[in-house]
């Protein structure tokens, strides 16, 4: 029972790959969002990993393959609301453009409103 297709994520092993890569992205996210809010800052390594992140997330939330591990909608809307008051709080201090920084904005909301999204399709 262990392969049901031909494709590189069609079988019992492929799957528990799977659970373990998606499973690091999650946990690295949830990490970051409980330690210390200065990590999560705008030119800090977890503020923009976890974007990316969430990104691959949403990618492998899409695909009909077994194994991916996603967190609960909840949590991803409980991401959100801290990560963005970082942002908001930080972004300031780069001197960014308003136009970039209502892009950058924007295009962070969207990407934790499609793993949301994404999450309760599933």
């Amino acid at each position: 029972m262990g392969t049901w297709g031909s494709g590189n994520f069609d079988s019992d092993t492929a799957a528990d790959h799977l659970s373990i890569l998606s499973a690091r992205l999650v946990r690295e996210v949830a990490d970051a969002m409980a330690g210390d809010p200065v990590e999560l800052e705008a030119d800090e390594y977890w503020g923009v990993a976890v974007p990316c992140n969430l990104e691959v997330l949403c990618l492998l939330a899409g695909q009909p393959w077994a194994g991916v591990t996603l967190p609960d909608a909840g949590t991803v809307e409980a991401w959100k609301a801290t990560y963005l008051a970082v942002w908001d709080a930080s972004i300031d201090g780069l001197e960014p453009t308003p136009e970039h920084k209502a892009q950058r904005r924007a295009v962070l909301e969207r990407t934790f409103d499609r793993l949301a999204e994404a999450i309760r399709a599933a």
